[in-house]
């Protein structure tokens, strides 16, 4: 059975029309900023080292990341963004993550941003404000849809707000920050999003991880309360109407998507970091095997012998395999969009599990690429070792791991009916 077939109609009402299909691949906009990116490879990799031991990415990258538009792959046009739809997304985030994947990430994190036109017009507008002069991302997420998300109560014109959220990647440098909350009404849980600035919560110094290290994804907190007016507030049961009318307000593919087809888009930026650093490990790995020398064989490089050769087409299958799950999706994405058209939800789950095998092929060759060149590889100044340990922490992200993911699409597949969950492993609530 083809997976991405049946599309369904997801705007019954009057919505943006339709637009004539241009054939997949990136727009000229995307390959202009992937270049462009690519161009910072070596600034890229020479500043990784120095941007882990700060645990974000030093301001000579940022800004040079920020130069590029990388930081506004999802806003709108108005604003100075691109609006990018899954492929483009996918082309640049790989193309920043072939050089350092806590630098793709930042993109992907960025990426989120769309989650603030959601909120009032009053909030979208003190944000838009200031995202002209801002280096870097203009808002970020933390414990959005987490188990555990701050506190709140009602005030008469707002919310008195504590809490600690986690995982706020890019929060060194961002201007806002969305986060979950909870509050009462009528004796009942009531979970919502809150729009709160940087001076109104602390930044922790608990970013020291194995990988992804300057990728800043510190906890923020607010440890007295914090007054967030009623307009930065936004319920989660109104998410799915605010965001549903972005189409009529802004233009770009990342406004036309459908819900499943956002939540696709969205696991194709965050895949496509181990694509990019799958892509960036391979040509290390053919530099590196024809300049080094085999520790106990007579070889006169690594590259010359056969047990590297048989890696080397071995992992450039593996790479060549993901990136065509990823693109087709990314391509599909694209096309339902213009047509008007979502996933179902069996789709939906069935092609998130074939994004996350795309990533798993990639670390998997980039795990093979590391111990096949061998010790050298551990030095912390080579990129060997950093896709290494950025692949594995990628791996062990909740919306990516294997198993879970292929237990979602395996009730799909053998007929069972499918866990009360929202696109990519999300429980409803």
């Amino acid at each position: 059975m083809n997976t991405l077939s049946k599309p369904v109609d997801f705007r019954a009402g009057p919505g943006a029309p339709p637009v004539d299909a241009p054939a997949p691949g990136p727009s000229p906009e995307a390959v202009k900023m992937r270049d462009a990116i690519m161009a910072l490879t070596p600034l890229l990799r020479d500043t990784a080292w120095q941007s882990e031991k700060e645990t974000a990415l030093v301001p000579e990258a940022l800004q040079a990341l920020d130069k590029t538009g990388f930081f506004r792959i999802t806003l709108p046009a108005a604003w100075g963004g691109s609006a990018f739809g899954a492929r483009d997304l996918v082309e640049v985030i790989a193309a920043a993550s072939y050089a350092d994947g806590s630098a793709g990430w930042s993109g992907f994190a960025a990426s989120g941003i769309r989650m603030v036109l959601a909120f009032s017009p009053q909030a979208v507008d003190e944000v838009s404000k200031q995202i002209p002069d801002w280096v870097g991302p203009a808002a970020v997420g933390a414990s959005i849809f987490s188990n555990i998300v701050g506190q709140a109560r009602r005030t008469s014109d707002g919310f008195m707000v504590t809490g600690k959220w986690m995982y706020g990647s890019g929060c060194r440098y961002a201007a806002w920050a969305v986060v979950g909350i909870e509050w009462e009404e009528e004796n009942k849980p009531v979970r919502g999003l809150a729009l709160i600035s940087k001076d109104q919560y602390e930044i922790l110094d608990d970013w020291h991880v194995m990988g992804m290290a300057a990728s800043s994804s510190n906890s923020i907190v607010a440890r007295e309360e914090i007054f967030v007016p009623a307009y930065r507030v936004v319920r989660h049961a109104d998410l799915p109407v605010a965001l549903g009318a972005l189409p009529q307000k802004y233009e770009g593919l990342t406004y036309r998507m459908g819900p499943l087809a956002t939540m696709l888009s969205t696991a194709l930026a965050n895949i496509a970091i181990t694509l990019g650093m799958a892509r960036g490990c391979l040509d290390c790995f053919i530099e590196q095997a024809n300049k080094r020398v085999p520790f106990n064989l007579p070889y006169e490089t690594v590259a010359a012998m056969a047990s590297t050769q048989v890696v080397a087409g071995r992992v450039h299958a593996r790479i060549k395999a993901a990136e065509a799950l990823i693109l087709q999706t990314a391509d599909e994405v694209d096309a339902r969009t213009r047509r008007g058209e979502d996933f179902m939800p069996r789709e939906e789950s069935l092609a998130t599990m074939s994004l996350v095998y795309a990533a798993n092929l990639c670390g998997e060759a980039i795990d093979e690429m590391q111990l096949c060149i061998g010790s050298s590889t551990v030095s912390l100044r080579n990129p060997i070792q950093r896709f290494a340990r950025d692949a594995r922490v990628m791996l062990t992200h909740g919306a990516i791991r294997r198993d879970p993911a292929a237990e979602i699409a395996g009730r799909h597949v053998l007929g069972l009916p499918p866990f009360n969950m929202f696109a990519g492993g999300l429980a409803q609530r």
